[in-house]
């Protein structure tokens, strides 16, 4: 029997749940569905995907196609409502960039690619975040111009494989997928047990390892899944150690590090608004944006290394030595690869220059650390 969420709803699969079960994972409820924790264990995964490669459902994320008549029209549609240059995309081309409300806030964040595909000019293909999926789609759709159509994909499933061993284990089974270049996407033929299928692969992840996120329909999933799996250097990984992954990559996790109230100024996401888009505005919240920009923001989000081994978690209070109120840690937690605790969060903008000491208010006392450049790994992205 499945089970339910905490507002008492049923809880969803994934075409992959059973596999998941097979494995021995940890089934725990995740942004409405039933989804693997861990497996062998959050650091030996997280540890396996550094060295090796990692294979992760991610099936619960948000999938879609925007469909338009020409490039341009589809993408000055969806320039309303991003601060990305998505009329410069390439076919092909992936680029990162977040949805925002008419402060400039951040609604969610998403991956955008132009189609690479022959017939399929005027299509641009996203993937948001699982938990906002229904809230982006319907705001999405709420903003199109006529001609435009929004088109979901909840008959696909999203697999994504991480680490540095993960080129050489896909071109095995999907042949060209070594020669993509980081942030590109493009349809493929894959066959496993003999029966050949579309899957559509981009290079890119969440990890910040060199991998790939495959899109598949369900009825192949499982099967794509399992050739993956039989494969010597690929082990599965579950949200345990896509969390730390990510942490140690200094990559944002929406409803922590970003929300509806932040900025992607404020956000350290300036990097990902194109100049014509600096310079033109066009997209909401605009104003706020550029302001930031020229002003800087008041708060930033930083990363943060711990002087000792106790980690601290989201919410644990930020201060100066002095004990000046500073700002909020958004995600914390040990780090596998630094063997280190690691955190984000938001000071003030005068407490953000990487060396500036801190304290962190833990249980009624203070832990020292310090801010530091992100990402605290050294990515490991296939430039």
């Amino acid at each position: 029997m499945s089970q339910t969420s905490p507002d008492n709803t049923a809880l969803k699969r994934t075409p992959l749940y059973d596999l998941h079960v097979g494995l021995g994972g940890r089934m725990v409820p995740f942004a409405g569905y039933e989804m693997p924790v861990q497996y062998s264990g959050i650091i030996a995964e997280h540890n396996h995907t550094r060295n090796a490669a990692g294979l992760f459902d991610v099936s619960h994320m948000g999938q879609a196609w925007l469909k338009g008549a020409d490039h341009e029209a589809t993408s000055r549609a969806l320039e309303a409502l991003v601060p990305a240059d998505i009329i410069g995309l390439k076919p092909g081309q992936q680029r990162y960039s977040q949805l925002l409300n008419s402060d400039g806030g951040i609604m969610d964040d998403l991956m955008i690619s132009r189609s690479a595909i022959g017939d399929s000019e005027g299509w641009l293909y996203v993937i948001v975040n699982a938990s906002r999926k229904q809230i982006d789609f319907a705001h999405i759709r709420e903003h199109l111009p006529v001609g435009i159509v929004l088109v979901e994909k909840p008959d696909w499933a999203l697999i994504a494989l991480q680490g540095p061993k993960s080129e050489a284990v896909l071109e095995k089974l999907i042949p060209g997928t070594a020669n993509m270049s980081f942030m590109s996407g493009n349809a493929f033929k894959c066959t496993t047990a003999g029966e050949p299928y579309d899957v559509y692969v981009s290079r890119s992840g969440y990890s910040g390892e060199d991998g790939y996120e495959i899109s598949v329909a369900n009825r192949n999933a499982a099967a794509l899944w399992s050739a993956l799996m039989a494969e010597p250097d690929v082990e599965a990984v579950g949200l345990g150690a896509r969390d730390s992954l990510r942490l140690e990559a200094g990559l944002c996790l929406y409803g922590h590090d970003i929300d509806e109230t932040t900025s992607p100024i404020e956000a350290q996401l300036a990097w990902s608004i194109g100049k014509r888009r600096r310079e033109e505005g066009g997209f909401p919240g605009a104003e706020r944006i550029q302001r930031e920009l020229a002003e800087g923001p008041v708060r930033k989000r930083v990363g943060v290394l711990l002087d000792g081994r106790a980690p601290v978690r989201e919410g644990s209070e930020i201060v100066a030595k002095d004990g000046t109120p500073l700002g909020t840690v958004t995600s914390g937690g040990f780090g596998p690869t630094v063997q280190r605790p690691v955190a984000m969060g938001y000071v003030s903008a005068a407490a953000a220059a990487p060396g500036t000491e801190l304290n962190f208010i833990v249980r009624g006392k203070p832990l020292a650390g310090r801010v530091e450049k992100m990402p605290f790994i050294t990515p490991g992205y296939k430039r």
